[in-house]
């Protein structure tokens, strides 16, 4: 069955779906954040700071769902605000668009992480707990009414699009599907920064920025 109507991929069944009982009857982004705040559909609230909503223009044309906030955004509480949030600035400035005028999430709102000596390394979530933080990117998606969709990574891009769907295969293509903006999928941010060297960094955010690029013209109203 199709979530709320907007044609995402299905949650697996049998998994929690607490999340959408706390989701207002009549949400806006703020009683969203904090319906979203007091979550525990999944138990990465158990090792998280604190929730990470998503942030942004209220009626952006363009959407970005990343996979997860990192150490930075689990400390500030908000959204690409760490090293990848920093390259992602600089690759939207490149692309001549505004952050201001978008919404940036991330498909799971606590950052899941493991212990190495005193630093939290990240972890990539699982199925479950992707689906247990749907119903967020769901109120969000229906909330902001975007024009476009960029996914920001195989999380993001096979949340939404199935477990199949490859970025490296369909990278910076318009993807229609029912009941859906327009999407796009490219890389996560983070990967550049783990390119092996400066040159291949570089060669990997020219391909970014490219990708970005397609986006421009969808930003106006």
């Amino acid at each position: 069955m199709e979530q709320a109507g907007l044609g995402l991929e299905p949650r697996e069944v049998g998994q929690p779906s607490a999340a959408q009982e706390l989701i207002p009857q009549a949400p806006t982004l703020l009683r969203l954040r904090d319906a979203a705040a007091g979550c525990r559909a999944c138990d990465l609230y158990k090792t998280g700071t604190q929730t990470v909503f998503g942030e942004g223009a209220e009626q952006a044309s363009v959407m970005f769902v990343g996979e997860q906030p990192g150490d930075r955004e689990d400390v500030e509480g908000k959204p690409f605000v760490g090293p990848a949030g920093r390259l992602l600035d600089e690759a939207l400035e490149e692309a001549g668009i505004d952050r201001g005028r978008v919404y940036i999430t991330n498909a799971v709102k606590h950052f899941k992480w493991k212990p190495q000596g005193k630093r939290r390394l990240h972890q990539r979530p699982n199925a479950a707990e992707i689906s247990a933080c749907r119903p967020w990117l769901d109120a969000e998606i229906g909330l902001i009414k975007p024009k476009i969709l960029v996914l920001l990574g195989a999380t993001a891009a096979q949340a939404l699009l199935g477990r199949d769907f490859r970025v490296s295969l369909q990278r910076g293509q318009f993807i229609e599907r029912p009941g859906l903006p327009l999407i796009m999928a490219t890389v996560h941010p983070s990967s550049i920064l783990r390119a092996p060297d400066d040159e291949s960094r570089q060669i990997e955010m020219e391909a970014f920025v490219r990708d970005l690029k397609r986006l421009s013209p969808q930003q106006a109203p």
